[in-house]
């Protein structure tokens, strides 16, 4: 199912792979800029906005991403993590913001993986529900909730692999947006990783 072709950088980092007719690419660069039908925010619960990712998507596309926010929290309450919603995307050049929270990390025995892999699923899936052609997701979990780069790396592009595999789905393209040298090298290598054993 994944075609063979891999396309890598100078730095020889694997960046882009097809899976099912479907792009996934890997760049480094600001999500808040990207053009993708829907761009995907590392929320808290609250919805409210917050630090790092979440931030930064709320501050480019203005109060009225917040204001949808609200709604969602006012009809059913706090968004529990692994689970994801959409709001428009306000003033940002995507059309929607899919919210979806990651797990905090605690050592990686209390359920983590599998709450990392269900926001990457839930995401996709709310894409395909919607009719969405291009997704583009930032690295959920690894900044203040602190989960291990290099562990929730493989588990995201393992998370969105597994998902195109087996499913068919509007997508065409699935875009990961790291904002530094560090992260784009870890999720470069997982690429690479699932790439050499044949996915």
């Amino acid at each position: 199912v994944i075609t063979k072709r891999w396309s890598k950088d100078m730095a020889n980092q694997a960046t882009e792979v097809t899976i099912n007719q479907v792009k996934l690419h890997i760049i480094q660069g600001d999500i808040t800029q990207q053009s993708t039908d829907a761009i995907v925010n590392a929320a808290n619960p609250s919805l409210m906005g917050g630090g790092g990712v979440d931030g930064a998507i709320h501050r480019a596309g203005g109060p009225a991403i917040l204001d949808e926010c609200k709604q969602i929290v006012a009809r059913q309450g706090q968004l529990p993590t692994g689970k994801a919603v959409m709001t428009t995307g306000g003033n940002l050049t995507a059309k929607y913001v899919i919210h979806t929270v990651g797990p905090i990390w605690h050592g990686g025995n209390k359920g983590e993986p599998e709450l990392l892999a269900s926001a990457y699923h839930e995401s996709l899936k709310l894409a395909a529900e919607n009719n969405l052609n291009s997704i583009s997701f930032p690295s959920i979990s690894t900044g203040a909730y602190g989960y291990p780069v290099n562990q929730a790396s493989k588990l995201a592009i393992d998370a969105v692999i597994t998902f195109l595999s087996h499913s068919t789905t509007p997508l065409r393209e699935v875009v990961f947006v790291l904002f530094d040298s560090q992260t784009f090298g870890a999720y470069s290598s997982a690429l690479r990783d699932i790439g050499e054993k044949g996915g």
